[in-house]
């Protein structure tokens, strides 16, 4: 079982910002930048070009409200997706509010964030999503 079941499974602990039957999306507890959340599938697969058709498909559709709410809690050019996650084997992206291209590299030291200002950012976006 990868990190990410255990996250939707509810037997480790996240900042969540929505669920469906297919999808669970959460933040980053290391983001590159404020509001960078993860969207996974419910499925436990490795690779993001491996999930069955209805869930590729499926969660851009999930996504986009989600980034929308990211978009008008944050200050940003536009909210970008990246599928970098060589360290958990368990499909997903990255939403993650955008700038300036470095925004989104790789390499970019992430932000130490406290259990406060995740539940902070949370909040902004949980916001912006409910309206």
């Amino acid at each position: 079982m990868t990190l990410f079941s255990k996250i939707i499974n509810g037997e480790i602990p996240a900042y969540k910002i929505a669920e469906n039957d297919k999808f669970f999306a959460f933040l980053d507890i290391f983001p590159f930048q404020y509001g960078h959340t993860l969207i996974v599938p419910k499925i436990e697969i490795d690779k993001i070009f491996d999930v069955p058709d209805e869930y590729l498909s499926g969660i851009l559709v999930f996504a986009k409200p989600i980034a929308q709410a990211i978009e008008r809690a944050f200050p940003c050019n536009r909210v970008n997706i990246i599928t970098v996650g060589l360290e958990v084997p368990h499909a997903h992206i990255h939403l993650i509010p955008t700038t300036h291209t470095a925004d989104v590299s790789p390499t970019k030291s992430k932000l130490q964030l406290s259990p406060e200002q995740l539940k902070e950012v949370q909040q902004k976006i949980l916001k912006e999503l409910n309206g």
